[in-house]
């Protein structure tokens, strides 16, 4: 059984995932205009499809990660994602000019939940289930 702690880690996660799904699709029509609009980007034929790819990309990798982390209690998995979202956070713009825009609100919440989610897996409960073997199916 998993313990308290990877489940809200879990929950927690997931959720921040759905919300930045949320995100990425209310603000499709603004990220292919941007990158369009780039000469860099438009010279190299980027439109549509590399927004559709990136934004897959940017979510199909944390879910790998959630899947090894909650489900298959692998210590690698956690590093990475740690990893990751520290270099996410050093990439984190944030206009104050803008912090009502639901873009805005929506990164923050994003951030906030995953960085809450990857707190729980530094508890005693998460790290000593991280830290056993021959986990199958979440079941240590």
């Amino acid at each position: 059984m998993r313990p308290p702690s990877i489940v809200w880690f879990e929950r927690l996660f997931l959720l921040s995932l759905l919300i930045a799904s949320i995100a990425m699709v209310t603000s499709f029509d603004t990220l292919v205009a941007q990158v369009e609009a780039d000469p860099a980007l438009a010279g190299l034929g980027w439109g549509r499809g590399a927004v559709i790819a990136i934004s897959a990309i940017s979510l199909l990798l944390p879910l790998v990660l959630w899947y090894f982390i909650a489900r298959r209690a692998s210590a690698f998995a956690k590093w990475l994602l740690v990893l990751l979202t520290v270099a996410g956070l050093l990439f984190l713009e944030i206009d104050i000019a803008r912090i009502t825009a639901a873009d805005t609100l929506m990164t923050l919440l994003v951030t906030l939940l995953q960085l809450v989610a990857i707190v729980l897996l530094f508890r005693a409960d998460a790290r000593a289930w991280l830290a056993s073997e021959d986990v199958v199916d979440g079941t240590p």
